[in-house]
């Protein structure tokens, strides 16, 4: 077999094929592993709402909600469920740029508890966020720190240095403000529930 000469056409083409076949062959590959990723992502989602929503319940319904802050739009997922409601909830200005939530309320818009499921914070600061705003006895901070059980239409959901009545993560309050901005968010979208005229909020159907 003649050896392919090594010329600026062959090695153009040498490098189209196996550029193909490369590219042919990760196609393969995610499409064969995006039902597992899709499952996995729905699992832990799933988990989340139970953890929030204080134990086992049925999504009823889902729908994203648009609102106006700060003349910019943000997004909220909400979760209705048997038991309660989960809102997914966005902070951009976070110390290390988006931190998301998901934060469940019952029918009186009390927190039953949030979990984090974005954040680039560093660690041992401000990724304390996912335990620091729980109860003691949860493995976090309790007392004057802990959300859990206020409603935010009679508690102050401000760090107590801004004259709040939550106190901020140590050494991390920029992080504590964005937390707690994302929460006080989702129960101004739970209060929402739909088209809100003055917040310019509106509701989008989906599964």
């Amino acid at each position: 077999m003649e050896k392919l000469k090594s010329t600026l056409p062959n090695m153009v083409g040498v490098l189209t094929t196996v550029a193909v076949l490369c590219g042919g062959l990760l196609a393969l590959v995610n499409n064969v592993t995006q039902a597992p990723r899709d499952a996995a992502a729905e699992n832990t989602l799933n988990t989340g709402i139970e953890q929030v929503i204080g134990g086992k319940c049925s999504v009823e319904n889902k729908y994203e909600i648009t609102r106006h802050i700060n003349g910019k739009k943000q997004n909220f997922i909400v979760y209705e469920t048997d038991k309660g409601t989960a809102i997914q909830s966005t902070d951009p200005n976070a110390f290390g740029g988006n931190l998301t939530v998901l934060v469940g309320f019952n029918d009186n818009g009390e927190i039953l508890g949030y979990t984090i499921l974005e954040t680039a914070e560093t660690p041992g600061l401000g990724a304390k966020a996912d335990t620091w705003f729980q109860k003691a006895e949860n493995g976090g901070k309790g007392g004057k720190a802990c959300i859990i059980g206020l409603n935010p239409q009679n508690a102050n959901l401000t760090v107590s240095n801004d004259g709040g009545d939550v106190d901020a993560i140590t050494a991390s309050t920029i992080t504590s403000r964005a937390f707690l901005r994302a929460i006080q968010q989702a129960y101004n979208t739970y209060m929402d529930k739909g088209t809100d005229a003055s917040t310019g909020a509106s509701k989008q159907e989906g599964n």
